[in-house]
């Protein structure tokens, strides 16, 4: 997936559909690739944690961005190991969200570009919560019904 927060950044124009359609789509994709292993909503959360922490540093101290890029960027480095690192025979996050995370860390590179995507982030996390449970529950709803041996 092709990502790019702004339609102007001079203007700090965001694109219009970042925060809905381009989330939506995002964390429907994402929803897919998980699995009771992949994805969890606890292993995507602790990323955004991470993301979400940053915010608030960055905003107490708005001078010390250049400070924080480098460790903001190392979520690559731990989607990395998240993703190599397996439960059950499955990795931790999918390759998909590996890539969400690498795509838009590589679109960062100031602080307006960080609030956009932690934005985006938070967009994201409200869909992928309803793409996920729909999934789970539809997945429970077929695994219940080959349990009880099928409709008659």
């Amino acid at each position: 997936m092709e990502m790019s927060f702004w339609k102007c950044k001079e203007k700090g124009h965001i694109r219009p559909e970042l925060f809905s359609d381009k989330a939506e789509e995002l964390a429907k994709m994402i929803a897919n690739e998980s699995n009771d292993r992949t994805n969890a909503p606890t292993q995507v959360r602790k990323f955004y944690d991470e993301v979400v922490r940053f915010d608030g540093i960055i905003k107490s101290k708005p001078d010390d961005f250049e400070t924080f890029i480098p460790y903001i960027k190392m979520l690559n480095a731990k989607a990395a190991y998240a993703h190599g690192r397996e439960s059950g025979g499955n990795p931790l996050i999918s390759q998909g969200f590996k890539e969400f995370i690498s795509q838009s860390l590589k679109l960062v590179n100031d602080k307006k570009d960080f609030e956009v995507f932690a934005s985006f982030f938070e967009a994201f996390m409200g869909f992928y919560k309803l793409y996920y449970e729909q999934k789970r529950a539809a997945s429970k709803r077929q695994s219940d019904h080959y349990v009880k041996g099928g409709e008659r």
